[in-house]
């Protein structure tokens, strides 16, 4: 299996959706821009969002696995998939590739 390297791309926050909807709830994601993880698909990174995990696991475990061409020619790098979180207020936005284990 390769390992995949899961890059915190963007972090949205709507706001107005959370006055209209949201109970007000905390912690709230603490996340960063920037911030990378590494996976080989079969456990959940330290520090990361169960949540967030559980949206992106299944593409961690394809490309982990060799998997390419998720959705057709849908990314430019055949190894890689972007996939937000599920949090329809805070949404995140992880950029994940499937690396070489000298990276």
């Amino acid at each position: 299996m390769k390992r995949c390297r899961i890059t915190v791309i963007r972090k949205t926050n709507h706001t107005d959706l959370s006055a209209i909807y949201e109970n007000p709830i905390f912690p709230v994601c603490d996340m960063e821009e920037g911030q990378v993880f590494y996976s080989d698909g079969t456990y959940k990174p330290e520090g990361m969002c169960e949540s967030a995990w559980n949206t992106i696991m299944p593409f961690v475990m394809i490309l982990s696995c060799g998997g390419e061409n998720i959705y057709g020619d849908w990314m430019k790098n055949k190894k890689s998939a972007m996939i937000s979180c599920n949090d329809g207020f805070r949404p995140v936005s992880f950029y994940i590739e499937a690396i070489e284990e000298k990276e």
